[in-house]
């Protein structure tokens, strides 16, 4: 008999194939607007009389619960404003699930959601319902979160992972691979002379002047299975192939160093504060701007382009060869969102 395994979780083709043939053929209403559960999107889209939303659904684990750059509180938060902002969703409000192991401390539990609402409250997004369960001593790894945001499409239709068009340039926003490199590093106990933290930030702001901008066609964040899945995403569902420069990919030399050791691939690893846009090259200049005026988003780089053909993703090594960006079995690095 079958049983759900750890890489069940980690955003690689073992997962889809459970999205794919277990989770979303059990229900038979699957959307009430244009995006819902078949287009595996960051979130769904919901047609009110009053115009559309945006509703974004997530669960956040991470071990440890504080690392540099950040904690669960911090990632929570993030995650549900990134998956609604690559969207292009202006974030209004959240709800919040805590669930709780019995002993776990509560000026920690404190930190954690004081750590939320730091994130939240400069946005104007509202806390606006929740529950909290504890379970018995034993039976949970400390505390998981599940949050669902809410937001409005800021222009006339939201955006979707699957509107790359051929000719576009693809962006990246911020250094690839920080998160899952730090998690890495910091539960394993690893030393190395550097000050690399979490990349974890919420995304909104920055986002919010691209659009302003225009020539936005496709986002993503690159969180569980990281670059190569935000990538391999965008161009199936687009239906183009994506080429992309190994020299022009922003990689702290930390991250790189770290993931030669182990035998890892930077795209591989998750980022909180990154996103991938596929944008109109005739609007690249605008956004690099834009990004370039927030500090989660100054090193923003095109690192390639929608081109026709195949869709799949392929890169120029850095000594002129060309290789195909696969997606992971699993996630090199459980439990970091």
């Amino acid at each position: 008999m079958a049983r759900i395994e750890s890489a069940h979780g980690g955003g690689g083709k073992i997962m889809q194939r459970l999205l794919e043939e277990v989770i979303i053929p059990s229900f038979t209403r699957r959307k009430l607007g244009t995006i819902g559960l078949d287009e595996m999107d960051d979130g769904a889209t919901l047609q009110t009389n009053g115009g559309g939303l945006i509703v974004c659904t997530d669960a956040h684990t991470v071990q440890p619960f504080f690392f540099p750059g950040g904690n669960l509180g911090t990632l929570t938060a993030c995650g549900t404003i990134n998956d609604l902002s690559v969207m292009g969703a202006k974030p209004l409000a959240m709800t919040n699930t805590v669930i709780v192991e019995e002993g776990f401390e509560i000026d920690m539990l404190q930190t954690i959601l004081h750590s939320v609402n730091s994130i939240i409250e400069p946005l104007d997004v509202a806390m606006i319902a929740g529950d909290t369960k504890v379970m018995p001593r034993g039976t949970l790894d400390g505390i998981v979160m599940s949050t669902t945001g809410i937001g409005t499409v800021y222009l006339n239709d939201p955006i979707s992972d699957s509107g790359a068009r051929p000719g576009d340039d693809i962006i990246a926003t911020g250094p690839v691979g920080n998160h899952g490199t730090v998690i890495l590093a910091h539960r394993e106990g690893l030393k190395f002379d550097t000050d690399l933290v979490s990349d974890v930030a919420p995304l909104w702001m920055p986002i919010r002047d691209c659009l302003d901008v225009g020539g936005v066609h496709a986002m993503k964040d690159p969180t569980r299975g990281g670059t190569a899945v935000a990538l391999n995403e965008i161009a199936s569902k687009s239906g183009a192939g994506i080429s992309i420069e190994e020299n022009q990919i922003p990689i702290r030399q930390a991250v790189r160093s770290l993931c030669d050791i182990l035998g890892l691939d930077p795209l591989h690893m998750s980022c909180e504060g990154v996103a991938i846009m596929a944008v109109d090259s005739t609007k690249t200049d605008g956004i690099l701007k834009a990004l370039r005026k927030h500090n989660a988003t100054k090193d923003a780089r095109v690192i390639g382009h929608v081109r026709d053909g195949k869709p799949r993703v392929t890169m120029t090594t850095s000594i002129g060869g060309t290789k195909v960006v696969q997606v992971p079995y699993g996630e090199p690095v459980p439990r970091v969102c």
